[in-house]
């Protein structure tokens, strides 16, 4: 039995076609994962199944409803989480689950619920004031109220840590009735083998659909299938790193930073945080949300004051001459930070300024990154237009317009399609082979495998810091403490970086 049934479905937006001729149906009582980059269609198919948008053609049926015709019908039946899930931030935990079980007449019976999501403590706490992982939960805790027959979650995990991913998925699974319909839609390709059923969308179509595990049996080798399916992915020169107008400095030691910390009241959201970066090296900062990496990039970027301690980016004190440190960095910030009624040219041209290239040879440098950064067809349009991939892009574009010699790059591939993650990637190793250090945070484990070095950062404090390799090692004598089972004698194998992080985490929370 389905409780979706779909058949040669098309929504346009003017030019853009988001569901290309779409049929698909969708299995009662399974957790489905629609899998696609930001842009493929997710979003819109959602909102259609569920009736916030109408189709141009095709057919729909949503729990044996038209959701056109019987919204009315359908809606109490449905739990939806869009992507910007409506918390009142300034209301606190236990306030919000007040107000959605009064919207969905349903009693105040928390309990459980807060147990569950180990928001109990926190019941007090402004939503706004919660972490990213945290918001998450109160947000699925507030659609899972009313035990929906059908729950439709928009991106739930998107920019959270592996373990508030994971701990989002066992409360889905604990907490739903088994007859319950879930459609969970993720632009992260390594969760599909948490669902029974994966979906694969791109530019609007179905391009798999079935057993994660019939696809492929781990979530690197289901990647590679998933990019085959796309048309493949052909590794070139990168032309970023090819016209990087730059001199490697002969100054080693590029980034500092010298026992670091920020102390809201009571609160240090980074503490005692000390570590160098080599030229030419690419160095991760991982940990879960709230963990302090985004405070400790903003205080060496001279964004935000330290408590104590001071940075120095190519040996110059971030706190003394901020503004001189500044221009030997380029900074990618996790969330678009570009001026979204500016279009592509005008943005590029913003920041040649603000970077100091001199009037006479600005506008050569912008129509140079345009052509490298294949902006030409985009160079009047919007930013805020631009979908995903190209603001990123965009974003990086801006980030190296000045030739920095050191690079921050806050998520910089957070939502965007695998193949765009790969040129990245490619442009982000072919950088660091020039002599140009890069500091990158990520919540793509496989990510950190391009990593020269690892720090893992939790509750502000770097708890463990190495090469992958090391780290997993590390873990790996954590999970097998036997010295029969290390893969020196052939015995064993090293963890992935995903179990290598979590097992590091929670051996870090029992000290």
């Amino acid at each position: 039995m389905n409780t979706v049934e779909i058949k040669n479905l098309t929504k346009t937006f003017g030019k853009i076609t988001a569901l290309d001729n779409l049929s698909l149906n969708i299995e009662k009582g399974k957790i489905t994962g629609l899998i696609g980059a930001d842009g493929a269609g997710k979003t819109t198919l959602l909102r259609t199944i569920i009736g916030l948008l109408i189709p141009d053609k095709g057919e729909i049926s949503t729990l044996g409803f038209n959701p056109v015709t019987q919204k009315d019908k359908l809606t109490p039946l449905i739990g939806y989480m869009p992507q910007k899930f409506g918390l009142y931030e300034d209301l606190t935990v236990i306030e919000n689950l007040r107000l959605y079980a009064d919207l969905k007449a349903v009693p105040h019976d928390f309990d459980k619920m807060l147990e569950f999501t180990t928001l109990a403590p926190f019941q007090e706490r402004l939503a706004g004031a919660l972490s990213g992982g945290m918001k998450q939960k109160l947000g699925l805790a507030c659609t899972l109220l009313g035990n929906p027959e059908f729950l439709l979650l928009d991106e739930p995990s998107v920019g959270v840590d592996p373990i508030s991913r994971r701990d989002l998925m066992k409360m889905v699974r604990e907490m739903i009735n088994p007859e319950t319909t879930v459609l969970w839609s993720t632009a992260y390709l390594d969760e599909a083998h948490s669902f029974d059923t994966a979906v694969v969308i791109d530019k609007g179509k179905v391009i798999y659909e079935g057993k994660p595990h019939a696809l492929a049996a781990t979530p690197q080798e289901f990647e590679e299938k998933v990019i085959e399916l796309m048309g493949g992915y052909k590794k070139e020169e990168s032309l970023i790193a090819k016209n990087y107008n730059y001199k490697a400095p002969e100054i080693e030691l590029t980034v500092e930073a010298d026992h670091l910390e920020k102390k809201y009241g009571n609160f240090y959201a980074v503490k005692n945080n000390s570590f160098c970066i080599k030229k030419g090296e690419i160095f991760g900062l991982l940990g879960p949300n709230g963990a302090g990496k985004s405070t400790s990039f903003k205080m060496m970027c001279g964004l935000a004051k330290p408590t104590n301690g001071t940075a120095r980016i190519m040996g110059i004190d971030i706190t003394k001459d901020p503004e001189k440190a500044r221009s030997n960095l380029g900074y990618m910030a996790q969330k678009f930070s570009l001026y979204g009624s500016l279009t592509v040219r005008e943005n590029l041209e913003f920041f040649a300024s603000a970077y100091g290239i001199k009037f006479k040879n600005r506008s050569t440098r912008v129509e140079e990154i345009i052509n490298v950064f294949g902006l030409k067809d985009y160079e009047n349009q919007k930013s805020e237009e631009l979908p995903l991939g190209l603001k990123q892009r965009l974003s990086m574009a801006c980030a190296l317009i000045h030739n920095p010699p050191v690079l921050f790059l806050d998520e910089p591939t957070s939502g965007v399609d695998v193949l765009t993650r790969r040129d990245f990637w490619n442009h982000i190793t072919s950088l660091a082979k020039k002599g140009v250090t890069i500091l990158v945070t990520t919540h793509f484990m496989d990510e950190a495998e391009y990593c020269d070095r690892i720090s893992l950062f939790y509750h502000g404090e770097t708890i463990a810091l190495g090469t992958p390799d090391e780290l997993k090692r590390k873990a790996l004598r954590l999970i097998n403490p036997s010295p029969q089972s290390s893969p020196a004698n052939g015995e064993g194998e090293l963890p992935t970086m995903e179990e290598t992080f979590i097992t590091l985490i929670k051996e870090s929370e029992k000290e």
